[in-house]
């Protein structure tokens, strides 16, 4: 890897965006199979089909610049995307389960929030002002897909603390009959013995 003018270092980390882009169009499909909120999964799948076009755009940024963007491995995106695998396979309560993917889809958005902040302020520098507006266009609508996530996962958290309490109330439930139980048995058996008691007698 040879990174000695900023046009260099601007064409590696193009090409490390475009590998982190490619591998979340196909990372996407899967949380949104996995998502049991409806919202979320929705959410999901609209930002699949923004990322398609964000790969489009990062074409047109290669185009525009005579550039092959293929050929590099983004290894934090394939770390990212490993994190979210290993909660689609995880077991547990359906709305923690969405938001533990929340929470992977936001590391996701904020690692490309800023790659693609970091990419268009190296395009200022070499002032081509055709390639800042695209990533300006996309770097918006991460940010918009980042708050989006936030608010889902606003509305699911009361589900979770309505799941604990019915957990709760079942323990509760549970813990006295259980209490009633002994206590019976505990009746029973003093009965038991004062019966036999009388009969010695």
């Amino acid at each position: 890897m040879k990174m000695t003018t900023l046009e260099e270092l601007f064409q590696n980390e193009l090409k490390d965006l475009y590998s982190a882009e490619a591998q979340l169009v196909k990372a996407l499909p899967k949380m949104a199979k996995a998502a049991s909120n409806d919202t979320l999964r929705e959410a999901f799948e609209s930002h699949l089909e923004e990322t398609r076009g964000h790969v489009e755009r990062l074409d047109e940024v290669g185009s525009a610049m005579g550039l092959k963007l293929t050929g590099k491995k983004c290894k934090a995106m394939e770390g990212l995307v490993e994190e979210g695998n290993e909660i689609i396979s995880a077991d547990g309560e359906e709305a923690i389960l969405d938001l533990a993917l929340i929470a992977a889809a936001q590391r996701v958005e904020h690692y490309e929030i800023s790659a693609y902040g970091s990419l268009r302020t190296l395009a200022e520098y070499m002032e081509n002002t055709e390639v800042v507006d695209l990533l300006q266009q996309t770097l918006d609508e991460e940010s918009t897909a980042d708050e989006k996530l936030t608010q889902i996962a606003q509305e699911i958290y009361p589900m979770t603390q309505n799941a604990e309490a019915s957990g709760s109330d079942e323990a509760e439930a549970s813990e006295s009959e259980e209490m009633e139980t002994s206590k019976s048995k505990s009746r029973s058996n003093g009965s038991a013995r004062s019966k036999t008691s009388r009969s010695r007698k």
